[in-house]
């Protein structure tokens, strides 16, 4: 009895025993496998790293080549493109100064124009000077018309042997130009038909043609005034038709037009 008991006991610790070992050893496997299946999961992600490495750079490079391709053709083409513009610039600027707008062509142009403005200036230079000598001319023309005419209008005027005339003071040295005036032309008689402001003129002295010939003395036999003295008067006689020409220049050199004006 007492050794069945103890063979009981002993097979239950050794149940116990067993029980503890069994479990101590699935402890230990399921550690193990743990270990294992962490190492064998450690491994795959890290070669899941590895491809995923491998593959993103290759992925990024391609992309970069595809990227750096596409930037080369594109500054390519910018390169073309502006050597093509530079060309076309050329070839244009060729083509219209050879074939449309000349460049000599209109330098000579220019020139011809420049030309062509300085000679025509200078004619108008002429031109003007010319016309202001006519006007010149002209207005001495119709002075001269008028002194003439004064001195139609003041024949009365006129010195005489016996009275000396208004212009011929015996306080002067020379006698005045109307006087010279009054000797050379003839009395006009006003009519109704010639208006004062038109009239005519008769006579005109010749340029040439000395004012008071004969010796300087005093015409006068008898006299009180011994300080003063003054040139001899000519005899009024009848003067002939005398004719001055007077040369009037018009807009040109190249011709003349003569104005008779004829006194009686």
């Amino acid at each position: 009895m007492f050794c069945l008991l103890r063979v009981l006991s002993q097979r239950r610790l050794l149940e116990d025993t067993r029980q503890r070992e069994n479990q101590v050893a699935t402890r230990i496997q399921s550690w193990f496998r743990a270990c294992k299946v962490r190492a064998y999961l450690s491994h795959l992600h890290k070669k899941a790293i590895i491809i995923q490495k491998t593959w993103r750079g290759f992925t990024a490079r391609a992309r970069v080549r595809q990227m750096v391709k596409a930037a080369y053709f594109i500054m390519k083409m910018n390169f073309y493109e502006e050597m093509a513009v530079r060309i076309q610039r050329r070839w244009r600027g060729f083509f219209q100064r050879k074939y449309i707008h000349n460049f000599y062509a209109r330098k000579s142009y220019l020139q011809g124009v420049a030309a062509k403005n300085d000679l025509l200036r200078r004619e108008l230079d002429e031109l003007k000077k010319l016309q202001r000598r006519e006007r010149d001319c002209l207005a001495m023309v119709k002075e001269q018309e008028a002194k003439v005419y004064q001195a139609q209008r003041l024949h009365h005027l006129i010195s005489t042997k016996q009275c000396p005339g208004v212009f011929n003071s015996p306080f002067r040295q020379a006698p005045h130009e109307m006087e010279l005036l009054l000797r050379q032309v003839k009395y006009q008689v006003p009519t109704r038909l010639a208006p004062r402001g038109r009239a005519r003129p008769q006579g005109i002295p010749s340029p040439t043609a000395l004012s008071f010939p004969g010796n300087l003395g005093s015409p006068w036999t008898k006299t009180s005034r011994t300080c003063c003295s003054r040139p001899v008067l000519s005899p009024i006689t009848t003067k002939k038709q005398q004719v001055m020409t007077v040369k009037v220049w018009t807009m040109t050199d190249r011709w003349s037009v003569n104005v008779l004006i004829r006194f009686f």
